[in-house]
């Protein structure tokens, strides 16, 4: 993509960030919705499978176990880090890894049955041009199904995280911080589907639980990685610990202290070309 710096640092940039992000992240945010996108597939007509974005592999690992065995799954994202943790976890499962520019897809128009993307559309710099490029390689009746978040207070556990963290950042606050929750209205997603040319479309509104052993384990996640970490490292290091206390107490006080269980939200968009 045009400008990969944005994402990394939305999701990671480097190899303890993506280790971060798999054991905390990954089972709290992502594994609910990678289990009802799995379970939403007709999986009988599909040949070959894309997944942009794959991260660490926890949609592939659900895709690869509903699709055929015949079926070709190629997963792919920019992240070098995040890539050496999927394929790590998925060693022994048929996939075909790859580096692929959701905005140049390298494949004939007509060629892909099914195109996946779990939270990653909303750091694509130009969306529009994405989502064409999923309109041109998808034959007939094929299938682009995506999920972005829903507005950031929706996502109890995040929305603790923001509003403790908010007064610790430096101004102006990158903009990049919102990117996340970019795509939470049909409004936005409605336009970008019609202009690529599909007319079959729903946008649904999908409420988990997300899920940690702790509280504790929950903060260590929320804060120890990405942006608002570097943000603040490069800064008053000294303050991280104390904003990880402040997280944790809160995230106990409002989701319970083992497990914590918060309120999620996403929205799950099916189109067919």
């Amino acid at each position: 993509m045009n400008n990969p710096s944005i994402i990394q640092q939305a999701y990671t940039s480097s190899a303890s960030d993506a280790e971060l992000y798999d054991q905390y992240l990954g089972p709290m945010f992502f594994e609910p919705y990678a289990v009802e996108v799995a379970r939403r597939l007709e999986p009988s007509s599909v040949k070959l499978a894309l997944e942009l974005a794959s991260g660490t592999g926890r949609v592939t690992r659900h895709l690869r176990k509903v699709l055929s065995p015949a079926t070709v799954l190629i997963a792919s994202d920019i992240s070098a880090a995040m890539l050496k943790i999927a394929k790590d976890k998925l060693k022994d499962e048929d996939v075909r890894w790859e580096t692929i520019d959701a905005q140049q897809l390298p494949f004939e128009s007509g060629s892909v049955d099914l195109i996946v993307c779990c939270f990653g559309l909303m750091f694509v710099p130009e969306r529009t041009k994405a989502v064409a490029e999923a309109y041109r390689v998808l034959r007939p009746g094929g299938l682009f199904i995506f999920t972005t978040w829903d507005k950031l207070e929706t996502v109890g556990a995040s929305f603790v995280y923001r509003n403790i963290v908010r007064p610790y950042l430096e101004e102006p606050i990158p903009t990049s911080l919102d990117l996340p929750t970019s795509m939470h209205d049909e409004s936005i997603i409605s336009p970008l589907l019609q202009d690529a040319g599909f007319s079959k479309f729903s946008v649904e509104k999908v409420s988990k639980e997300s899920y940690c052993s702790s509280a504790k384990e929950a903060a260590e996640g929320l804060t120890m990685r990405g942006a608002i970490y570097n943000n603040i490292m490069a800064r008053h290091p000294e303050l991280i610990p104390e904003i990880k206390r402040m997280v944790e107490k809160e995230l106990s006080e409002k989701y319970g202290t083992a497990p914590m269980i918060a309120p999620m939200s996403a929205l799950i968009t099916e189109a067919y070309k």
